[in-house]
């Protein structure tokens, strides 16, 4: 099935990285791809807790919403990341659930390898390339597909709406964002 999965990692439902991953969905669309965009607004994600349980479960023992999106991930070809930059890298609660959707792709059927994607950061200042460079981590352990871009996938904005303004950065997502589902379809 030809479906990118983008997840939002900002608690601000109509924020910057919420409108990016929007514009990036109307590419991926616009290319002839179906995509769903998840939040993690509201969710209160659990560190994981190496119980291991995950290798005979096929999911994680905690019941926190993160079995619902990997069963999402499952079904999917490409999985892009967004989150707001807080102190210089990724929002806690998405690394949390990041690590755990990896932890159970590694110890089972491994969905997450050859998914095509990759991550996108948006700060008021700075700290995007930490954030991108950690967020690499996931995908390049999960045996991850990423897609590249004309310049790295970051946009500047602090107020909601602002990260529209950054005409260079949006360039930047919007050729991401094909390239992905460009990727996606060659790989069908």
């Amino acid at each position: 099935m030809k479906k990118i999965i983008l997840l939002c990692a900002s608690p601000r439902k109509k924020g910057n990285t919420a409108r990016l991953l929007s514009e990036c969905a109307d590419v991926i669309e616009t290319a002839g791809v179906e995509t769903e965009t998840l939040s993690l607004a509201g969710w209160e994600v659990k560190s994981c807790i190496a119980c291991g349980r995950c290798e005979k479960l096929g999911e994680c023992s905690l019941d926190d919403g993160v079995n619902e999106l990997i069963g999402k991930l499952r079904e999917a070809r490409g999985f892009i990341v967004g989150t707001p930059v807080y102190f210089g890298t990724a929002r806690g609660d998405l690394m949390s659930a990041l690590q755990r959707i990896g932890m159970v792709s590694k110890s089972g059927d491994r969905f997450l390898s050859r998914m095509v994607g990759g991550p996108i950061a948006v700060a008021r200042r700075g700290g995007h390339t930490a954030t991108i460079q950690e967020l690499l981590m996931f995908y390049l352990i999960n045996d991850m597909i990423v897609a590249g871009s004309t310049y790295w996938n970051m946009v500047f904005g602090r107020m909601p709406g602002e990260a529209m303004d950054d005409e260079e950065g949006l360039e930047t997502i919007r050729r991401f964002a094909l390239n992905v589902a460009w990727l996606v379809d060659k790989l069908e």
